[in-house]
């Protein structure tokens, strides 16, 4: 089994010593191959490690989880990162969603879900907490809004996006299952996810978020 390389960087020397702990003895596929505890040490450990994921914390000292971003995604392009964040962490949540992090939970998820997010951004697929999602909605500048719909774009499945489409497009749930040849059950079952997905409760924010 090939394991899933990942380096912890966090400037709090409990939590990512600790963190590391329960990655290794909940899991076999996934191996912690370092730990940083700023920007500047995690880019010296890439020069000679080869690593997968990287778990980062926002706030250090020295280079800062935003700074840091922005150069493993210009130096190291297959790298993917997931921010380890706090709720009151937004705006830098959101410079780091622009500087091509792929995953933003919050530090007191639980392990087993900390886990699973770590195998899913390994398959390319987008992280962001619930609690986080609805934050940075508000958060979106007009001018940077298309970078953000196709991060959370890719969370969606095909026919999860086919019916977001339709949606926007100003069909009702009746209109899209004729459509789609799908029972209208099945529409609604799709857009409880698409809602789930983006952190949102109704076509309203839909139209808010897509229509700009």
């Amino acid at each position: 089994m090939e394991k899933i390389k990942v380096l912890l960087v966090d400037d709090q020397v409990l939590f990512v010593k600790s963190l590391k702990i329960v990655l290794e003895a909940n899991t076999k596929d996934i191996e912690v191959v370092g730990i940083a505890y700023n920007g500047r040490e995690a880019l010296q450990i890439l020069e000679t490690t080869e690593v997968n994921i990287i778990l980062l914390d926002i706030r250090m000292p020295s280079l800062d989880g935003v700074k840091t971003t922005k150069i493993v995604n210009e130096l190291y392009p297959h790298i993917k990162i997931i921010i380890l964040t706090t709720f009151d962490d937004d705006d830098y949540v959101y410079d780091a969603l622009k500087n091509g992090a792929v995953g933003y939970l919050l530090k007191d998820i639980p392990p087993e879900e900390l886990i699973a997010g770590i195998r899913a951004a390994n398959n390319d697929t987008v992280l962001i907490s619930p609690e986080i999602k609805s934050k940075l909605i508000k958060l979106i500048k007009p001018e940077d809004f298309s970078d953000y719909r196709y991060s959370i774009l890719r969370e969606l499945s095909r026919r999860e996006r086919e019916i977001l489409s339709l949606m926007l497009e100003g069909l009702n749930n009746t209109e899209i299952a004729n459509q789609l040849f799908i029972s209208e059950q099945t529409v609604k079952n799709h857009i409880y996810n698409i809602y789930t997905k983006l952190g949102i409760h109704n076509r309203l924010q839909v139209i808010k978020l897509f229509k700009r």
